[in-house]
């Protein structure tokens, strides 16, 4: 006896998007679960992912589509947990240390806070590479493990296991080499699957927008935002995106170690401004979709609870979080040309210097350097003077300073004293 016969033929499918007709419901599926299993070639799916890049997709089928995606795999239940669930997901950028104070934050407000999260790739970090700096610290956890450290400490960062949106994890890796990330259907698809999926039941997304974000500009982040939060609620989870700029660095910091120490900083109540702006804005955001308005994140990270749910989260996870953090072998660093007013910091610079020098990958299964980056010692609308330190690149392989110093060449801006930059607000718009 042979197998059954497929439903649809690859080819079939490809052709419908190629040549700008709708996929149907039935197409939709059986793509999405033929891919998993392996009867869809990689070669072929690549072709429908340029096809969709190309082409777009309507609304029905962006919905279709991450459904599918979603029951490729297991979906996990928070509804055991005694308190109600919240997560956040960024779209990426550089010196975005945001998950790290946030979850804490959060956590000790009476909500838990299952961050699944991913490593990085190209010029933007990955939460889960940041963390693996701290000496012990794990991150991978069993279900029953994470729901345990849900209900004791209230937080956990980790990586998604493999049952989670299957087809995503391949569609993944596939994009990322056939030049079709940034495809607004697939984004939200790709991101919305892994979130329904986790089981949270509300959902706060940081849409950035600008250099350092892979979506350069509004118009765009706002079509991203839109069909996530649409996706969202369609689901039953309570969602909210929020456009945030990534036109400079956030914070000081771009680098795994780097953003460590810097988050740690906000968590004792200090920190730069920047970073405690965002992380309260988007904890309130958090709080409000489960349905806890009545306590300010603001309190919990003055009086310190949130500290002390950080240390016991990285403890949960074989951390230490007294350990010192790694530091370069190498420093380099950069003095102002001249006197006057630092206009432009460039994140997208920022961010392939910190590449360069160590702090991301170029392919998946690249190592990173815990103590690489870039640290920044103003922001813009600064007042510089000639000479002073403007940044400091950190390394473990000084060979790869020529190159980060390259990727900083017309990144930094400063002009005459007296010149007033165009600074734009951290939070642009909001979109529920």
């Amino acid at each position: 006896m042979g197998s059954a016969p497929e439903a649809f033929d690859a080819v079939e499918v490809i052709a419908t998007k190629r040549d700008r007709r709708e996929l149907s419901d039935a197409q939709i599926d059986w793509v999405i679960d033929a891919y998993t299993r392996g009867v869809v070639a990689e070669e072929q799916m690549a072709a429908l992912a340029m096809a969709i890049y190309l082409n777009g997709m309507g609304a029905r089928e962006i919905a279709r589509w991450a459904d599918a995606m979603i029951r490729s795999g297991e979906r996990l239940d928070f509804s055991g947990l005694r308190r109600p669930t919240s997560d956040k997901h960024s779209t990426g950028g550089v010196g975005d240390k945001i998950t790290l104070p946030l979850a804490p934050i959060v956590a000790a407000c009476g909500v838990a806070v299952p961050q699944l999260s991913g490593r990085g790739l190209g010029h933007t970090g990955g939460t889960l590479d940041k963390l693996e700096s701290i000496p012990g610290w794990r991150a991978s956890l069993g279900t029953t493990e994470m729901m345990r450290q849900l209900e004791d400490v209230g937080a956990v960062i980790c990586a998604a296991g493999a049952g989670l949106a299957p087809a995503d994890r391949k569609l993944y890796a596939l994009r990322d080499v056939t030049g079709t990330v940034s495809c607004i259907p697939l984004i939200a698809t790709s991101i919305m699957s892994k979130k329904i999926a986790e089981g949270t039941g509300s959902l706060v997304l940081d849409v950035k927008v600008g250099s350092g974000a892979f979506l350069k500009e509004l118009a765009d982040a706002r079509e991203l935002a839109g069909t996530m939060v649409r996706l969202g609620t369609d689901a039953g989870v309570r969602t909210v995106a929020l456009l945030t700029n990534m036109q400079t660095p956030l914070g000081l910091t771009a680098g795994n170690a780097l953003e460590v120490r810097e988050a740690v900083e906000v968590l004792a109540g200090g920190g730069p401004p920047d970073v405690v702006e965002l992380t309260l804005t988007l904890a309130r955001e958090m709080l409000e979709g489960a349905g806890r308005t009545g306590v300010d994140p603001a309190d919990v990270l003055a009086d310190g609870r949130a500290m002390d749910v950080w240390r016991r989260m990285i403890r949960a996870q074989g951390g230490d979080p007294d350990a010192p953090l790694p530091t370069a072998k190498e420093t380099h660093t950069v003095l102002a040309p001249a006197d006057g007013v630092l206009v432009e910091l460039d994140a997208l610079a920022v961010g392939l210097a910190a590449w360069r020098l160590g702090a991301g990958r170029a392919r998946k299964e690249d190592p990173v350097q815990a103590a690489a980056g870039v640290e920044l010692h103003y922001k813009p609308g600064a007042t510089v003077r000639g000479g002073e330190p403007l940044l400091t690149l950190h390394t473990d392989t000084p060979e790869r300073i020529p190159r980060a110093l390259e990727a900083l060449e017309g990144g930094v801006t400063i002009a005459p004293e007296g010149s007033r930059p165009a600074l734009s607000p951290i939070v642009i718009e909001r979109v529920a």
